[in-house]
């Protein structure tokens, strides 16, 4: 059974950046929300998308989505749960875990399209 879970839309506009790997952590990767991810292969960053220089490759358009945890580590099903009405509805998502939540970035043209999709499966903006 999958879990009914309360979200809220977080405010503004977001950004996706990739960087390369060995990049330092730019100055710009600020604010009250940013996420910021090291792999071998990149450097990738969201975070308001007016912070974002031009010339930085990013994605830019984003709404956010936040899950109202906290959650417990041997919770299953969350992401889910509430990303497959998301994906039944062709709603584009990045996911980000942080340690007592779950935020999930759609694109703003599609909002509208991703807060009916998941009211109708049961999920609650709060």
């Amino acid at each position: 059974m999958a879990l009914l879970l309360d979200f809220r839309v977080h405010p503004g506009e977001w950004a996706v950046c990739r960087l390369g790997p060995a990049d330092p952590l730019p100055a710009w990767a600020a604010g009250a929300f940013i996420s910021i991810t090291r792999t071998p292969e990149e450097l990738s960053i969201v975070c308001a998308a007016d912070a974002v220089p031009e010339g930085v490759r990013a994605e830019r358009g984003w709404a956010m989505l936040k899950l109202a945890g906290p959650f417990e580590f041997q919770t299953t099903g969350v992401l889910a749960s509430f990303l497959a009405p998301l994906a039944a509805e062709g709603v584009p998502v990045f996911a980000i875990s942080t340690y007592d939540t779950d935020w999930v970035l759609v694109p703003e043209q599609r909002l509208a399209d991703a807060l009916r999709a998941l009211k109708a499966a049961g999920h609650n903006e709060i």
